[in-house]
């Protein structure tokens, strides 16, 4: 890097320690000031100063901004600092193109004084190509071969490499997985000519550290020079520190001692236990970090307890009783984040103590997962918890393959709905084991007992097996989990994954019995693969006069299997009144229309038809039909305004629901909701209305809800009559969970600013540059100055304005260095700073 502190004035000004350069009277101001309010933020706004004043050095090629004639810098950030300093960055381009090494700062006052300059490179001679002769494509291919293994790619873009001895257009390739062994995620410059690798980074800090449990291992650590932190970036939300909640630092990037009572050696043993969770749940069980969408959490040392625990936002880790060692062995650690998992997977922590039991199973199950993975041999896997902290000087807490010789019970009783959560989670702990090892394993493993009325003997799956059997499982939790529950969601688990012919669908249900958890009613067979389906009715309920007629969908889906025939049919109808399918009768997967014509002698009131599909089984749902007086005293009507909306899946849309009152008098209106896309609610604000009220319907949808166009129907029941009106909801995909969109109109008018936000839920750091598309309705983009403000709170330049005359401004794409995080609120901000010509922004995106 070339650097030079300013020492001078330029242009004849005299020689000083600090050179103040005057802010001209050109439009160069942030987002959020008028042409007319200028001069004004100038003074107020210390960091609209440092703009303008680095902008005119950048302008004046002061010292180390000097450039060549086909290259051009655009400012990207201010930053304020320590003392009320600023820095103020800039990219440069060479013929339009990125230039990765073209980067430079300059750092001014509060007081608008250029405190000095930096620059990555000097001016780059004018005969570098611009023309690649290897493909993107094959760029991607030469660029995976800096990793053993994989994981995702990103599509390069086409640069000017400016590091190095010369100059050279390359590639910039994103390639991230496993490079010797451990996490990579780099940027591979592919040589744009010769198809060479000309450079590359890896973005991951694999740092070293001296645990007191597991010695000399390798964590996942962040920084470089003389700056490091205990923060994992290969793994967004990962770090450890003290009870404050700020990761542990430092000047190089080996922490901790190897002392039982240090905290950074707590960190270490830390830090290497959640890491291997998070390898393993991805490696073993498919799951994308510790939320499942790629996302973990904190953890904290030094809690002043003999204890250690998961707070909903956190861990925190103490010591033991004899204050000799910390409380941050692999099951232990593994076990509290185990209960990060229990609370992000469907249902949540539910209550009860029989499902805190099963809670705390949970985090037992992932700490022998864990430790199982990790494969120490400081620390060998062995179905006990604990056993290394020694918390109370009694060894182990917990015991999974004989929980009753720590005083837990092994097998399910009446009692276990009162029993101290940690001892119920005996019987799924010894479930686990005998899943996974079976009751006589060999090997120098323990044999499991098997309580009274089970089954001789089990052979276990696998450990492996045993998590991905339980990781299924967890998925079809609710908050009221039961060993009932779990039993059958496992069931239902190993048929997913196996098949219902298999040893490990046998092996789950012999385990259950083995811990005396009896079958459901209704529990699937193994053996016997069968095909299924499922019915659902929209809307589920509605209204008719006598002599009328209510419309309702039969939706059907095959669930399992192969598609079948579903023969459809209506019992519980009221006298006088007859259903008529169209179809009949249905392959399942597709819809049929039922027709209830309710006839002139129905008597008011309201009954529950049962709709019926009879395939290989049967499947039922209902429908509230109410019958209302002929001819109605008292209605109400209902409407929608949006009818439809387009959102991003994790975003959320909005409707006014507006009610009417037309015949006889007011009457109160309940809202509720159907037909929505998987993951996504529905809340009325209010949920219940006079007739002639209104409410704000609001669609949430999640991360993981499917794109597609859903029809979603509102229903309004009230005193004497249903209505019911739709609205369609889009859902469209985030590309891979990091682009996003604002479909929203806004307006935009003369010296105004106008500003639309996204909602990012993507992980990590935000991959620089953004991308961003913006498509506005103006007809002349020269009066446009665009800036974007991330997530935390830093305005980058995405269009400047200016020109001598007007074109319209359409669909525009734009690649805008960041350095920040990807998730939270994105502010675009358009000004628009001249009179004549005013528009709308009509969208806009971004890749992130």
């Amino acid at each position: 890097m070339k650097r030079k502190a300013l020492l001078a004035a330029v242009v004849g000004v005299a020689t000083a320690t600090t050179l103040a350069l005057q802010t001209p009277p050109a439009n160069a101001a942030p987002p959020g000031a008028a042409p007319q309010q200028q001069q004004t933020a100038r003074v107020s706004d210390p960091a609209s100063l440092a703009a303008q004043v680095a902008d005119k050095a950048v302008s004046s090629q002061l010292d180390e901004l000097t450039r060549g004639p086909d290259e051009a810098y655009s400012r990207v950030a201010v930053t304020p600092g320590a003392a009320d300093m600023f820095y103020v960055s800039y990219e440069r381009t060479y013929k339009g193109l990125p230039m990765v090494g073209g980067d430079a700062v300059v750092v001014t006052d509060a007081a608008g004084n250029v405190r000095d300059t930096v620059a990555a490179t000097g001016p780059t001679p004018g005969d570098v190509p611009t023309r690649a002769t290897i493909s993107a494509g094959k760029a991607t291919e030469v660029a995976r071969t800096k990793l053993s293994r994989v994981d995702d790619t990103a599509t390069p873009r086409l640069v000017v490499l400016a590091w190095g001895e010369k100059p050279r257009l390359a590639w910039d390739a994103m390639v991230s997985g496993i490079a010797g062994g451990k996490p990579s995620i780099q940027h591979v410059f592919v040589d744009a000519r010769t198809g060479e690798i000309a450079d590359s980074y890896d973005l991951v800090r694999a740092g070293t550290g001296n645990g007191y449990y597991y010695g000399q291992v390798t964590i996942g650590t962040s920084g470089s020079g003389s700056s490091y932190s205990m923060t994992d970036t290969s793994r967004p939300g990962i770090q450890c520190g003290g009870q404050n909640g700020s990761a542990y630092t430092g000047t190089d990037d080996a922490w901790g001692n190897g002392s039982g009572t240090n905290l950074e050696t707590a960190c270490v043993d830390a830090l290497y236990s959640v890491q291997r969770e998070w390898d393993m749940l991805r490696d073993w069980l498919g799951r994308n970090g510790i939320n499942g969408s790629g996302r973990g959490f904190p953890a904290r040392v030094g809690l002043n307890d003999v204890n250690a625990y998961w707070n909903g936002s956190y861990t925190n880790f103490g010591h033991n009783q004899a204050n000799s060692r910390q409380a941050t062995p692999i099951d232990v650690v593994a076990h509290e984040f185990g209960h990060a998992i229990f609370q992000t997977t469907p249902g949540g922590a539910g209550s009860g103590n029989e499902n805190g039991g099963i809670n705390e199973g949970t985090g037992d199950i992932f700490g022998a997962l864990t430790e199982a993975y990790a494969a120490n041999p400081n620390d060998p896997a062995d179905y006990l918890v604990g056993e290394e902290v020694d918390l109370v000087g009694d060894g182990p807490i917990r015991n999974m393959y004989n929980p009753s010789a720590l005083g837990d019970p092994n097998c399910y009783s009446s009692s276990i709905p009162s029993t101290e959560v940690h001892a119920a989670a005996g019987p799924l702990n010894h479930w686990f084991y005998l899943l996974a090892e079976g009751n006589n394993p060999g090997g120098g493993k323990p044999s499991s007992p098997i309580c009274s009325g089970g089954p001789s003997s089990v052979t276990g799956v696998g450990i492996q097996n045993a998590g991905k059997i339980y990781m299924g499982a967890l998925a079809r939790k609710t908050s009221s989990w039961r060993y009932t529950n779990i039993r059958a969601a496992s069931v239902a688990a190993a048929i997913e994954l196996f098949g219902a012919n298999s040893a490990q669908c046998n092996t789950t249900k012999a385990a259950w019995s083995a811990v005396s958890v009896a079958a459901a009613s209704g529990e699937p067979a193994c053996g016997t693969s069968t095909s299924d389906f499922s019915i659902s009715l929209s809307p589920t309920s509605g209204s008719a006069a006598p002599g009328g007629q209510a419309t309702v969908t039969v939706g059907t889906q095959t669930t399992s299997g192969s598609a079948q025939t579903v023969s459809l049919s209506a019992s519980g109808l009221p006298s006088g009144t007859t259903a008529s399918f169209s179809p009949s009768s249905v392959t399942s997967g597709n819809s049929s229309t039922l027709t209830l014509s309710v006839g002139s002698s129905t008597a008011a009131g309201t009954y529950n038809i049962t709709v019926t599909g009879t395939g290989s089984t049967t499947h039922t749902a209902t429908y509230a039909l109410t019958v209302s007086s002929n001819p109605p005293t008292r209605d109400f009507s209902i409407s929608l305004s949006p009818t439809s909306g387009t959102v991003q899946a994790g975003s959320a849309a909005t409707s006014t629901i507006s009610t009417a009152t037309t015949a006889g008098t007011a009457q109160t209106v309940n809202l509720s909701a159907s037909g929505l896309p998987t993951g996504a609610t529905a809340a009325f604000n209010p949920a219940s209305v006079t007739s002639g009220g209104s409410s704000t319907l609001t669609i949430s949808t999640a991360a993981t809800t499917p794109a597609g166009s859903y029809t979603v129907t509102v229903t309004a029941t009230g005193v004497t009559a249903t209505h019911t009106a739709t609205y369609t909801l889009t859902v469209q995909t985030t590309s891979g969970g990091r682009t996003f969109t604002n479909g929203t109109d806004y307006p935009i008018t003369d010296f105004n600013n106008t500003q639309s936000s996204i909602t990012s839920t993507a992980t990590g750091t935000a991959t620089s540059p953004v991308k961003i598309s913006i498509t506005i309705s103006h007809t002349c983009a020269e009066d446009l100055d665009i800036w974007v403000r991330g997530p935390s709170g830093t305005w980058y330049a995405v269009d400047r304005y200016g020109g001598t005359t007007c074109t319209q401004y359409g669909t525009r794409t734009f690649s805008v260095p960041v350095s920040q995080q990807a998730a939270g609120t994105w502010v675009l901000d358009i000004e628009d700073v001249y009179a004549g010509d005013t528009g709308v922004l009509d969208s806009w995106s971004i890749t992130v």
